[in-house]
C-alpha cells in the first residue's frame, strides 16, 4: 500500500501549512525584535503618575510652592518627566510655564474626574486629579518626551518587510520546489516531439515517490515502447524496400526479353509496364531514403553547399522537364549564401519541392523559386521558398503534407495523379537534419507556398 506522505497533495498541504505557520512565526519574532524601547518606558512613567501626584499634593501642602517646585525638579530629574500642578481654579502652583494644551486637558479631568490624555505635539500629556488628605483637590499634569503610542508607520513597514522577506523566500523556494521537475518533464516532452526518440526523463526525477514520479517512470515507458514501435517500423520498410529490389531487378530483366520475343501489338503494353515498374522502383529509393533520415543512418559527409548554384541548377533542370508540360520553373530571386550540409540531401530537398509544385500548377503557368537572406536581430537565415499556381491546400491538411504517403482528398491530386507522396516527407526529413525548418502556405492570390528555412553562420 502506497504510503499517504508520499502523496503530492499532501506535501502541498503540509508545505502550506508549514508556511502559515513560519510566517505567523515571524511576525511574531518580527513584533518583538522591533518593539522601540521607548514605548514600554512611557507606559512606566504612565503608571508612576499617580504616586508622583500625591506625592505633589503632600509636599505642597506641607512645603508650599517653594518646596512643589523642588520636587518636581527632582521628578524631572530623575525621569525625564516634566510636571506641573494646579488647583481647582486651574492655576498653577508651582511657577512653572503652562505647556499647551494643559488648560483644556484640566477642564476634561473635571469633568470626567479620571485620567485623561493629550496625544498631540512632540510628547504626551497625561492629566490625573488628587485628593490630598486634607480633602484639597488639585490636578497633576505630567509632559512624557516619548509618548506610549508612538507613530507606528517605520515600524509597521519594518515589520512588514521582514514578513515578506521570509514570506517570499519560503514560496518561492516552495514554487520551485514543486514546478522544477515539471519543467524538466516538459523539456523532455518536446525533445521527444522534435523526434528524439532516446529521450527519458532524468534519473533523479524517477526516483521520486510521489506523483511526480510515477509521472516521469510513465513517460520513460511510454518513450520506451514508443521508440521500440517506430523503430520496428523503420526496419520494416527498410527490409521490404530491400527485398524488393531483388524481384524488381528480374523485372527489368523479364521485360527486356519480353520486348525481343512480341510484336508490335504488345509495345503499349510493356510500355505501361516499364512506366509502372520505374515508378515503384523510384518509391523504394524514396523509402530507403526516407528510411536512413528517420533512423539516423545516413553517415554522408558534410561539405560547405552553395545554396545559390544549387537552386539554381534544380530550378533549371525542372524548367526543361516543364517545358515538355506547357509549364516554367522561373527563379525569381537568388541571394548568394551558403551552409555547412549534405549536397545530396539538400539537392533532393529543394527538388521535390520543386517537382511537386511543377506536378500542380496549371498549364501556361510558371512556378516561382526564390533564395533570400533575411538578417535577423540575432540570427542570420536563407529561405528557399517555392510557389505554384494550383489549387492550394485545405487549410487542415498543411500541416499534414509532410508526412508519408499522405495525400488530400481534393481536386489538387486528382487533376495531377497524384505522385508517391514520399517526396515532401523526404524534404522535411532532410531540412529538419539541417537544423532548418519546414512551412507550407496557402497564398492569397491562389497556388501554395512552401518554404524551406536555414539557419546561417556569422560569416554569411
Amino acid at each position: 500500500m502506497k504510503s499517504p506522505f508520499r502523496s503530492l497533495y499532501l506535501k502541498i498541504f503540509i508545505w502550506f501549512w508549514l508556511a502559515m505557520i513560519i510566517i505567523n512565526g515571524a511576525f511574531f519574532v518580527a513584533f518583538l525584535l522591533t518593539r522601540p524601547t521607548p514605548t514600554r518606558r512611557s507606559w512606566r512613567e504612565v503608571a508612576q503618575v499617580g504616586p508622583n501626584a500625591q506625592k505633589a499634593a503632600e509636599t505642597f501642602e506641607q512645603s508650599g510652592a517653594g518646596g512643589l517646585s523642588t520636587a518636581l525638579q527632582g521628578i524631572e530629574k530623575s525621569s525625564g518627566v516634566s510636571a506641573t500642578f494646579y488647583d481647582q481654579s486651574g492655576r498653577e502652583l508651582s511657577g512653572r510655564s503652562v505647556p499647551t494644551g494643559a488648560s483644556e486637558l484640566i477642564a476634561r479631568v473635571d469633568e470626567t474626574n479620571d485620567m485623561e490624555f493629550n496625544f498631540a505635539g512632540p510628547g504626551t500629556l497625561v492629566a490625573r486629579p488628587v485628593v490630598s488628605s486634607r480633602g484639597q483637590r488639585y490636578t497633576y499634569v505630567a509632559h512624557i518626551p516619548r509618548p506610549p503610542f508612538q507613530p507606528i508607520q517605520q515600524t509597521l513597514a519594518i515589520r512588514l518587510l521582514i514578513i515578506l522577506v521570509i514570506g517570499g523566500i519560503f514560496c518561492y523556494w516552495l514554487a520551485r520546489y514543486l514546478t522544477t521537475p515539471l519543467f524538466k518533464l516538459r523539456t523532455t516532452t518536446n525533445q521527444l516531439a522534435e523526434g528524439d526518440l532516446g529521450a527519458r526523463v532524468t534519473p533523479q526525477l524517477v526516483k521520486r515517490r510521489d506523483e511526480v514520479g510515477d509521472l516521469g517512470r510513465d513517460f520513460n515507458t511510454m518513450a520506451e515502447r514508443l521508440e521500440s514501435m517506430v523503430k520496428a517500423q523503420q526496419r520494416l520498410l527498410g527490409d521490404i524496400s530491400h527485398e524488393l529490389r531483388s524481384p524488381l531487378a528480374r523485372l527489368g530483366v523479364a521485360l527486356g526479353l519480353a520486348r525481343q520475343r512480341s510484336g508490335v501489338e504488345a509495345t503499349g503494353a510493356l510500355d505501361r509496364i516499364e512506366r509502372e515498374s520505374d515508378n515503384l522502383n523510384e518509391m523504394i529509393s524514396q523509402l530507403l531514403t526516407l528510411t536512413r533520415l528517420e533512423s539516423g543512418t545516413d553517415s554522408r559527409k558534410r561539405s560547405q553547399v552553395d545554396l545559390d548554384a544549387l537552386v539554381r541548377e534544380v530550378s533549371d533542370d525542372a524548367d526543361f522537364e516543364a517545358r515538355s508540360l506547357n509549364r516554367s520553373v522561373q527563379v525569381v530571386a537568388s541571394d548568394k549564401c551558403s551552409i555547412n550540409g549534405v549536397e545530396d540531401l539538400l539537392r533532393s530537398a529543394v527538388e521535390n519541392v520543386v517537382r511537386n509544385a511543377v506536378r500542380f500548377t496549371p498549364e501556361g503557368t510558371a512556378v516561382e523559386v526564390a533564395l533570400r537572406k533575411q538578417n535577423g536581430s540575432r540570427d542570420n537565415f536563407a529561405v528557399i521558398s517555392v510557389r505554384d499556381r494550383g489549387n492550394g491546400v485545405p487549410a487542415e491538411s498543411l500541416d499534414k503534407i509532410f508526412r508519408p504517403f499522405y495525400r488530400t482528398e481534393d481536386a489538387r491530386d486528382r487533376q495531377s495523379g497524384g505522385g508517391t507522396g514520399l517526396g515532401l516527407a523526404i524534404t522535411e526529413r532532410a531540412v529538419r537534419m539541417h537544423g532548418g525548418t519546414v512551412h507550407a502556405a496557402n497564398s492569397p492570390d491562389g497556388g501554395l507556398a512552401v518554404e524551406l528555412r536555414f539557419h546561417l553562420p556569422s560569416s554569411n
